[in-house]
């Protein structure tokens, strides 16, 4: 499992980011399968409020990849690593930004 602190070395030197705020977490996996609904549960523990029309997929070209974008309203910051060390746990995804 990747480190929070890595993904961001330079968190001192960033503007801070202020909350409540519009977020969006893009997710990859491999396109078979219910990636699409398991990215979806994760984010729901963690964002009740989200529903299907705040996620938007998009397979890739050779149709062995999807992306899903999931946008929105991220609390705080602990919320938002939360999110990313749940998706980053789970052996469907490939990666999460």
């Amino acid at each position: 499992m990747l480190n929070p602190s890595l993904w961001a070395p330079n968190a001192a030197k960033e503007k801070p980011r202020y909350f409540p705020r519009r977020y969006a977490i893009k997710v990859m996996g491999r396109a078979d399968g219910d990636f699409q609904s398991v990215v979806l549960a994760i984010m729901s523990r963690h964002a009740p409020e989200l529903d299907e029309t705040a996620i938007s997929a998009r397979v890739s070209s050779g149709g062995k990849w999807l992306a899903v974008t999931v946008t929105f309203v991220a609390q705080n910051r602990a919320q938002l690593n939360a999110i990313y060390r749940d998706l980053s746990a789970h052996e469907q995804v490939v990666w999460a930004l």
